[in-house]
């Protein structure tokens, strides 16, 4: 049987850094919260699965086996204490509202919630929840522009506006930005560049780009894929 009260004393200590708490170790869950700590963040990382505790332990600042639908065992982890918390939870939906009611219940002031589909997350935010991310639907989106257009990275800043990185077109060889009149002619700003073995600079109106340079394209999504799609 899983004892939570020894957990206490150290998710305080972590809650007073500057940490997350992770509730759901799945593949998006365990993904990110890895990556947290690869930038220095401390992380408390949660779930039922013993297998998946077992095999995140030394990898996050702390890593339990705990039942997020119970108001008593988020209270002996001190989930309220912590500035920020991601609900990771997608393969049970029940467990998910639950969590996120709790969550919001013990105040937490900042909480981010992963949604399988569009009524799942109208639910989270009719509860309250922060911010609701849908990760399986946007990467399709991602890859879906990708797929069809010439950029070599794309991402959707919101709905209808994105940046997108791609080669600049032979139009623009040779001449300064301001000469190619990129925002007039085609809808969109080219907000930074990267030549040769050089890194990224902040583009300016005499910035002159030429066969190779990789692009920063900012705009409305049909302006920036069009563009793209320039050679």
């Amino acid at each position: 049987m899983t004892r939570f009260l020894s957990f206490g004393q150290d998710a305080r200590r972590i809650a007073e850094a500057d940490s997350v708490a992770v509730i759901g170790l799945g593949r998006f869950g365990t993904s990110l919260a890895v990556e947290l700590m690869g930038s220095g963040t401390e992380v408390l990382g949660i779930d039922a699965d013993e297998d998946v505790v077992q095999s995140l332990n030394g990898v996050l600042t702390q890593v339990v086996r705990a039942d997020s639908t119970r108001l008593e065992v988020l209270q002996q982890l001190a989930i309220g204490e912590f500035d920020r918390v991601v609900l990771a939870i997608g393969s049970d939906i029940t467990a998910s509202i639950l969590t996120a009611s709790l969550l919001l219940q013990l105040d937490v002031p900042v909480i981010w919630a992963k949604a399988v589909d569009e009524r799942h997350g109208a639910v989270l935010e009719q509860l309250g929840v922060h911010k609701v991310i849908y990760p399986e639907k946007d990467m399709g989106r991602r890859v879906a522009h990708l797929v069809r257009g010439a950029a070599a990275d794309y991402l959707e800043i919101d709905e209808g506006y994105a940046i997108v990185k791609s080669f600049a077109p032979q139009l623009l060889h040779g001449i300064t930005l301001a000469e190619g009149a990129v925002r007039h002619t085609h809808g969109v700003t080219i907000a930074a560049y990267r030549g040769a073995k050089r890194s990224w600079e902040n583009a300016e109106a005499d910035t002159v780009l030429h066969e190779g340079d990789l692009v920063l394209v900012v705009g409305p999504t049909t302006d920036v894929e069009r563009f793209a799609q320039l050679r």
